[in-house]
């Protein structure tokens, strides 16, 4: 007998927490605390739970937060890397404020999972000439969380309303989302 389709599929794009040689700060530590508790918020008003699914990268800041916000409640959840494991904490985690921490809480939530991250060089081959990881891996989420219907779909970011430092950002994704017709619960950093 197949497995029920989740009830709702969260799926979270975000900053990382700020590089501690960050021109102009974006994700500070100082608003790791006040994020992780809007983010809580925001799964708490959609009463998210075991019956349902997230799917995020699982970087350092913002991603880890969910992921963890995720986990306090029993939500299942999918992490879809955009390169090999430590390729990924070292381009995605280890760089942020406090890396080796965000390193320990990635490899302590990692071992909570059900299953084993999966990584897109091995899920999705390699890389096309001239694509980049990052955009690849935002359509990768976005049609993971869409294949169970848009309707499902509750999309949270954690961003600044700008541009990113490279391509496929939170911005990439927020287009990317918006295009397809979905919603956006967004939270400001700039708020926090």
């Amino acid at each position: 007998m197949a497995a029920a389709p989740p009830r709702q599929v969260f799926l979270f794009t975000g900053h990382m927490a700020d590089a501690p040689d960050r021109a102009v700060p974006r994700f500070p530590a100082a608003k790791v605390g006040p994020a992780a508790a809007r983010i809580a918020a925001a799964l708490d008003a959609c009463g998210a739970g075991a019956a349902d699914l997230a799917i995020t990268q699982g970087a350092a800041g913002g991603d880890l937060l969910f992921v963890e916000a995720c986990q306090q409640r029993g939500v299942p959840l999918r992490l879809l890397l955009p390169l090999p494991v430590d390729e990924f904490v070292d381009r995605s985690i280890r760089p942020s404020q406090d890396g080796d921490l965000w390193e320990k809480r990635f490899r302590s939530a990692v071992a909570r999972l059900g299953a084993a991250p999966l990584e897109a060089p091995s899920a999705l081959g390699p890389l096309a000439a001239g694509d980049d990881p990052f955009v690849r891996a935002n359509r990768w989420l976005l049609d993971n969380a869409l294949a169970f219907g848009a309707d499902r779909l509750r999309v949270i970011c954690l961003w600044d309303g700008g541009g990113g430092d490279g391509p496929g950002g939170t911005r990439h994704m927020v287009e990317a989302v918006r295009e397809r017709g979905g919603r956006v619960d967004w939270i400001d950093t700039r708020s926090l």
